[in-house]
């Protein structure tokens, strides 16, 4: 093994610092145990404030390995600071193996009692209870060395109590497997939401009209204090083909004199799950219809600078950006334009491309992205 792996073994991720926790505090606890290479606590660039954590490495692996035996959620300064060997493999930690989810946890519940629970299903990487200002969010992580401890962890754990709260347990996904989900379980809906129907509805009434798409298993029309319709309401089918049909037929119908909207009743992590995924294509599009607007010109003569440049084009449409490469105050052969537009800078593309300026024939093409 190389001095530089034995030293990257031997560097452990100190979690959960409190702010006025400095290097020589740290220095003065761990080097108790062996020999400490260095310490770096992790910095804001601009104020230099702690960001909340450090990085110890060790001479010897064994006295990094006794820290975290010995010392994992020791107070310093009175917070419970939490070792993990420092794991560099981004790819790694964002896998999904070896890792476990778990909500529902009882407010009392912190790190340690996290890891305690957790151990006895095999070698744990690093643990962590959320939380913020007010306390424990309800739920963590926990990163198992094998993926076969996690699949232990989530058969004997879920659904057990931990201090009267039933847990549930399961496999980490990342943020992009959890949004596919959620698109893929809407795409399947069976909740109908029903809007701008006045105040003249009830249950009965919107039951009625909604029943001949299939079987319903709850209708509700929302209602004020007074007991009086808000105007809109649910209807949860058994089955998605009748709420799709339901959508279908029935969004834009007339009812008590004005249309109504009938559509997929989606919850709030549904909707910006779909509003994400909106927002990226249009964004995409956007990049899209950016590049289709930029062209690549080749072979300039060398008398020909920016405004040349500009001037030659700017009759097929705004322009907002036009440069002639330079090295050294001299012209390179080749520029770019930006249009505002992919229909003007095709309609500039089909009529200078060969065209003689200066001396030399313009090479056009759409520039690529890299």
């Amino acid at each position: 093994m190389s001095v530089e792996a034995k030293y990257r073994l031997a560097s452990l991720y100190v979690g959960d610092l409190h702010e006025d926790v400095t290097e020589d505090l740290l220095f003065k606890k761990f080097s108790s145990v062996g020999p400490v290479l260095s310490i770096r606590i992790c910095r804001d660039l601009v104020s230099r404030r702690s960001l909340g954590y450090a990085y110890v490495n060790f001479l010897q692996l064994a006295d990094a390995q006794k820290v975290l035996d010995t010392m994992n959620f020791d107070l310093i300064k009175g917070k419970s600071i939490r070792l993990m060997w420092s794991q560099r493999d981004a790819h790694l930690r964002k896998s999904g193996i070896g890792n476990v989810f778990i909500k529902n946890l009882d407010k009392s519940i912190d790190n340690k009692t996290l890891y305690e629970h957790f151990s006895v299903f095999g070698k744990i990487l690093s643990s962590k209870v959320m939380s913020d200002e007010d306390g424990s969010k309800g739920y963590g992580f926990v990163h198992y060395q094998e993926q076969s401890a996690a699949d232990r962890a989530i058969e004997e754990m879920n659904g057990k109590l931990l201090r009267d709260c039933k847990v549930f347990v399961g496999r980490f996904k990342n943020r992009k497997d959890r949004e596919a989900e959620l698109r893929s379980k809407a795409s399947e809906f069976t909740n109908v939401y029903i809007k701008n129907f006045g105040d003249d509805m009830d249950d009965e009434r919107l039951k009625e009209i909604f029943s001949k798409y299939g079987q319903t298993l709850s209708v509700k029309v929302m209602k004020d204090v007074t007991g009086k319709s808000k105007g809109f309401g649910f209807v949860s089918f058994d089955s998605h083909e009748a709420a799709k049909k339901a959508v279908e037929e029935m969004n834009g119908q007339d009812i008590n004199g004005q249309p109504i909207f009938v559509g997929q009743a989606q919850k709030k992590v549904e909707r910006q799950a779909e509003l994400k995924q909106m927002f990226e294509q249009m964004k995409m599009e956007r990049i899209r219809a950016r590049h289709a607007a930029k062209l690549y010109i080749k072979n300039l003569d060398d008398t020909v600078d920016d405004e040349i440049l500009r001037k030659e084009f700017s009759s097929f449409g705004s322009i907002s950006r036009v440069k002639v490469m330079q090295e050294a105050g001299h012209s390179k052969g080749f520029g770019l334009i930006c249009f505002s537009s992919p229909e003007e800078a095709a309609k500039a593309m089909a009529e200078m491309n060969g065209r003689i300026l200066g001396s030399k024939p313009l090479n056009i093409a759409l520039a690529q992205r890299h």
